[in-house]
């Protein structure tokens, strides 16, 4: 089963992208982030013709996630994180497919920092690691994958001292990710690539992708059950090169199931 987790950066005007990404890849399981699309615009049909089912949590020109399956229908078990009835960020949706848990989430970017947006990624990420342990403790297999907005060490940004300032890399946010994976998740794409940059996030600004200065941010995260199924990983970084790409790249796993 091949898993991936791919911040669309807008599914509408990057449609064509994410078609020739699936036709390519034929991944089994996507993960989306900031649809930027309400879920009555997600082009669920179009999808469904290509033979993927669709769980959709929309929002208009913000945030928004979804999971596909190709073959099958995601039977949604959550489209909000639990924690605050009060947040309407659409950042969180939640299915079993096949078999296995999938989380696809969108941790706030947090900037400016500090401020409000900051202490709300931070709010949030508790949130996260509290209903991780849930899912942690269920033993089911899980696969918690997404934009976490966070690089976790000096080796996943090509130049930590020009995002010094930035809440991708506070110390409160690679804390929480570090309390994140003290749970015993198991970060799939280090497992398989321990060394080395496995950038996922290349900004349009300052000719970042030509000159390949890029960031880890997009991570899957599977539950230790997983980890001697776990076969391969990788980024389709060619993506990012496509004409009006995100300026995300796919990151994907490939289990035994």
């Amino acid at each position: 089963m091949k898993i991936a987790t791919f911040n669309i950066n807008n599914v509408v005007r990057r449609f064509d992208n994410l078609v020739d990404w699936l036709d390519e890849a034929q991944p089994d399981i996507v993960c989306l982030q900031e649809l930027k699309a309400e879920t009555s615009a997600f082009p669920r049909q179009a999808l469904e013709q290509m033979g993927y089912g669709a769980a959709v949590v929309g929002q208009r020109s913000w945030n928004g996630v979804a999971i596909l399956a190709r073959d099958a229908v995601p039977v949604v078990t959550r489209t909000a994180l639990p924690g605050d009835p009060a947040d309407g960020q659409a950042r969180y949706v939640e299915a079993a497919v096949r078999g296995v848990i999938i989380g696809c989430l969108y941790l706030p970017n947090g900037n400016p920092r500090p401020g409000p947006k900051f202490d709300y990624k931070m709010a949030w990420f508790e949130r996260l690691i509290a209903h991780a342990q849930t899912l942690m403790s269920s033993s089911a297999p899980v696969v918690l994958a997404g934009d976490y907005n966070v690089v976790q060490t000096e080796a996943d940004i090509y130049q930590p001292h020009s995002w010094k300032g930035d809440a991708l890399l506070q110390p409160q946010s690679r804390a929480a990710f570090a309390k994140l994976l003290d749970q015993g998740w198991i970060d799939a794409l280090r497992a398989i690539h321990p060394d080395g940059p496995l950038w996922t996030f290349w900004a349009y600004l300052r000719n970042r992708w030509p000159a390949d200065k890029g960031l880890r941010l997009d991570h899957l995260l599977i539950s230790p059950d997983l980890g001697e199924r776990l076969l391969e990983a990788g980024v389709d970084r060619w993506v990012r090169g496509q004409a009006e790409a995100s300026d995300h790249a796919p990151a994907w796993i490939e289990l035994d199931l």
